[in-house]
């Protein structure tokens, strides 16, 4: 009987033991640890990002205005070629035909013009003498003035033959370099309602520009005179610099996306870039240099009430600056860090200045702080005002339960030891 009793409370003892020792450990292992930054300084930007086509920024294309059969083709891709030079020759046998027939035209109309001057000249004479009437005298004028025009008539029509036979020789327009040839010798053109292309011809190829399609909702950031960056698939570790020239107010409308191209120049001194090349550009459409920064993850901290065991959580002060605040977490109107406002502070005159709160550590207490924000990249938050780089901000919450809980496990002296895998058998 003494036996059993000794058993029982053995077996109590043990579990008012083991009740002590989870409680304890257990309240350990809720502890939590903060994890805080200090505002640094840096620089910020915003920017917007697209998708565009590099092309050259003047390119000819090179085309001919009378039909024929391509005789010779002096020239070939990536010809380098001077204005003025020679491309491409069409077959002159017609034309030249057309011209002799012509100028045997004009040659008779001559003659017969001389005729009739003369005859014009003696029935002049008659009719002044009173040898004929009056009516033959104008038929003589009428002969006359009719063989002037037609001599007039039949010399535009060789000058018109003429000036198409010059076309058959295709000369460059401008200097450059050809992009493509698209005929070939023997081929027949057809000028008709369209002019056929024969040559593209970029001018300079040093000078390139970046047709980039915006989307329409940031459109609107995007202004002349911005600076730009962008990547070809060709050379991935180089970034090429631009400046915005130019924002089309054509859109260009694919499956219900509505997109302006937005012209971006990029100088080519070293001829890395093609014309059409993909270019993925980035448009920093604001910019503010070494201005005081916070983490975006500062300014989304909320703390929750597990918090109140282990530090002093200062209160919100009551205003509409709290009120602004919850808004802001809770929907709202939509803004981000809440309402809009002014400052006086360095940053671009677009930018709006927000509220926002933060929680600063001091000891072992959490005090909340309202700030003024401007530019975010959703990395980085400037910070105007309300801050300065030797606070120690709170980012977020690291839970130290499951370390602990593991160290009671481990070191609980009422959970079975394993044995160690080098001991000895």
């Amino acid at each position: 009987m003494k036996k059993n009793k000794l058993i029982i409370i053995i077996i109590i003892g043990l579990l008012v033991i083991g009740g002590i020792g989870y409680f304890i450990f257990h309240k350990e292992g809720n502890k939590v640890e903060l994890v805080t930054e200090n505002p640094h300084y840096g620089d910020i930007a915003t920017s917007v990002t697209a998708t565009g086509k590099i092309q050259p920024v003047d390119t000819v294309a090179v085309g001919t205005q009378v039909s024929g059969t391509i005789q010779k083709v002096f020239v070939d891709f990536n010809s380098v070629v001077k204005k003025g030079q020679l491309l491409a020759q069409i077959d002159q046998s017609l034309l030249m035909a057309q011209v002799e027939q012509i100028a045997a035209n004009l040659q008779l109309s001559k003659n017969n013009l001389s005729y009739q001057q003369s005859n014009f000249n003696r029935q002049s004479e008659l009719y002044k003498a009173g040898g004929i009437s009056r009516a033959d005298y104008e038929t003589a004028r009428n002969l006359y003035e009719v063989a002037k025009d037609n001599v007039n008539s039949v010399a535009a029509q060789l000058k018109s033959v003429q000036k198409s036979l010059s076309f058959t020789n295709i000369f460059s327009p401008i200097d450059g370099t050809v992009l493509s040839r698209k005929v070939s010798e023997g081929q027949t053109v057809a000028a008709s309602l369209n002019t056929p292309t024969l040559f593209s011809i970029a001018k300079d190829l040093t000078k390139m520009q970046v047709q980039a399609s915006v989307d329409e909702a940031d459109v609107g950031n995007v202004k002349v005179g911005e600076n730009a960056s962008f990547t070809v698939d060709a050379f991935p570790d180089d970034v090429f610099k631009g400046t915005v020239i130019e924002v089309r107010l054509q859109p260009t409308i694919s499956s219900n996306v509505v997109t302006y191209t937005t012209i971006i120049n990029a100088p080519n001194d070293d001829l890395k870039l093609k014309p059409g090349m993909t270019a993925n550009i980035i448009i920093y459409t604001n910019v503010v240099k070494n201005t005081l920064l916070i983490s975006a993850k500062a300014v989304a901290f909320q703390p929750d009430s597990t918090l109140g065991k282990q530090f002093k959580i200062r209160k919100l002060s009551l205003g509409n600056d709290k009120g602004k605040h919850k808004g802001n977490h809770n929907g709202g109107n939509g803004n981000k860090y809440g309402s809009n406002s002014q400052s006086n502070n360095k940053a671009p005159d677009t930018i709006d200045h927000k509220k926002a709160i933060v929680w600063k550590r001091v000891g072992d207490s959490i005090i909340p702080k309202h700030i003024r924000i401007g530019l975010d990249d959703d990395i980085n938050v400037q910070v105007i005002k309300g801050i300065t780089a030797q606070d120690e901000i709170v980012t977020g919450v690291n839970s130290l339960k499951q370390s602990k809980s593991t160290k009671a496990t481990e070191s609980s002296p009422f959970m079975p030891k394993r044995g160690g895998g080098g001991g000895k058998r």
